[in-house]
């Protein structure tokens, strides 16, 4: 594996050129509005949602993802436990590559978790 990197920093600077393109395209707001909307705690909690978009983040490979959505897992009360758990399934549902990503959600909640 490569060099370990940062993962909040990483993930500050997501948030910033993210914030950026929004300014620079106002209609992706719309697209925003609608996360918001859809990850409101409803018949499920924010924990779960959150779990549920990592879940989805590994299979799909999308590193960017991962970083969010296991800090907003984290945020929103979940475990080391809950997030293996999560990525058990993830890696049920993906196989090997999902594994290779999950590596790298393990390590995002590693650091996560440190704090």
């Amino acid at each position: 594996m490569s060099a370990e990197k940062n993962w909040k920093s990483t993930l500050e600077e997501l948030k910033k050129k993210t914030g950026e393109l929004v300014d620079s395209a106002p209609e992706m707001s719309k697209f925003l509005e609608y996360v918001h909307v859809a990850e409101e705690p409803k018949a499920l909690d924010t924990k779960t949602k959150e779990l549920i978009s990592l879940a989805i983040a590994v299979v799909v490979h999308c590193e960017s993802c991962i970083l969010w959505h296991c800090e907003a897992a984290i945020n929103a009360g979940a475990t080391k436990e809950e997030i293996l758990d999560t990525l058990k399934v993830a890696v049920v549902m993906g196989g090997g590559p999902a594994l290779m990503y999950a590596v790298k959600a393990y390590e995002i909640a590693k650091e996560f978790l440190e704090e």
